[in-house]
């Protein structure tokens, strides 16, 4: 195993640990943005048909490419299922987990990868995914020099910067690099110890001549003349389950019907968005960006679109999944006995009949 693996896994496990702490019983220390909720309803009850039922919602990131996350929210989605949605943005997969673990929320949407780190550390609380948001990566590469016609031996000597490691954003641009024949730290430096919100400023100030960003910041730096698109990584990385939502096995056991509601409405969303204008879309998703231009919005929604971003429904691939864990082993965030069976980390019962009973 390189040094480059053997440090990345060091850091993977030393994350895990405190994951694990924290589901002990540990507070949640990491900041959190508070975002609107999906109603004003103030009640809670154990069945969203006898009422508003509430739920702590920690997104991984705060990014346009949740859009159907924030039209469930915006359309009232979550209250017709009988929910109060509340959502905090964690900045991170691993925090995300953390906060589920920890009960200072109670549905992450994050990467799949948490669930399979705490499932291979054989501890009694699992990480169960029970839908499916994102089906492609959902950052873009972006360059500080304008190109006609960009090729991946144009970063061959560069300085890219990436995500933590082990995460997705990070594994598939260094999976990328691979593909084309490139190493990670040999034939490109890649920039692994920024915290996400540190990334724009630190690419915008020239710390690199590339930087892996999401929406809408991505099409912001491309309109401020910053930086400019140049490949998809959504694209290059392929079909993965990128974002799922997942709870704790306790938590899905203890609240069927609250997860039923939850997938619905979220099926529902993401049926709303792919049969609606970019326009519109836009519109339902603007009260979470106050600070974004509308036009500036819809065009990050068609980008969206077009590339295929958003799963056509809840329900994990099993072809996908797989394609993951050979993106995790071969950035040494997995090691190849550590693979996991689909149904160890899956359960599909609630995206099934989401599917059934939405329309």
């Amino acid at each position: 195993m390189s040094h480059t693996i053997r440090n990345r896994r060091v850091r993977l496990l030393l994350a895990l640990a405190l994951i694990i702490v924290l589901g002990a019983g540990g507070a949640l220390t990491s900041s959190c943005t508070r975002r609107p909720t999906a109603t004003g309803a103030t009640t809670t009850g154990p069945d969203p048909a006898k009422g508003p039922v509430k739920v702590r919602l920690s997104e991984t990131v705060h990014s346009v490419f949740y859009a159907p996350q924030y039209v469930a929210a915006t359309k009232g989605f979550f209250k017709e299922f009988g929910l109060e949605v509340e959502i905090n943005t964690a900045w991170g997969s691993d925090k995300g987990a953390a906060a589920v673990l920890s009960g200072n929320a109670d549905i992450a949407l994050a990467g799949p990868e948490p669930s399979l780190y705490v499932f291979n550390q054989k501890g009694q609380t699992r990480l169960k995914i029970f839908a499916q948001l994102t089906a492609k990566d959902g950052s873009f590469l972006l360059a500080k020099k304008k190109v006609d016609k960009f090729d991946w031996s144009q970063v061959k000597g560069k300085t890219i910067i990436g995500n933590r490691p082990g995460s997705m954003p990070e594994m598939v641009i260094e999976d990328t690099l691979k593909r084309v024949g490139l190493t990670p730290q040999k034939d490109v430096t890649v920039i692994t110890n920024l915290a996400f919100t540190a990334i724009p400023g630190a690419f915008a100030s020239g710390q690199a001549e590339y930087a892996g960003l999401f929406e809408p910041t991505a099409s912001q730096f491309e309109a401020q003349g910053v930086g400019f698109v140049v490949a998809s990584m959504g694209i290059e990385g392929g079909p993965l389950p990128y974002t799922v939502y997942m709870a704790t096995e306790k938590y899905i056991a203890e609240n069927p019907k609250v997860v039923q509601a939850f997938t619905n409405a979220m099926y529902k969303a993401m049926l709303w968005v792919e049969s609606h204008s970019n326009e519109e879309v836009a519109d339902a998703v603007l009260p979470f960006y106050a600070d974004t231009a509308r036009d500036l919005m819809v065009k990050v929604i068609k980008r969206y679109k077009e590339q295929g971003t958003w799963a056509p429904d809840p329900v994990l691939n099993p072809t996908h999944f797989d394609n993951l864990q050979k993106i995790m082993i071969g950035g040494g965030a997995l090691k190849p006995e550590e693979k996991v069976k689909y149904e160890d980390v899956v359960i599909t019962t609630f995206a099934e009949q989401a599917k059934k009973k939405i329309k």
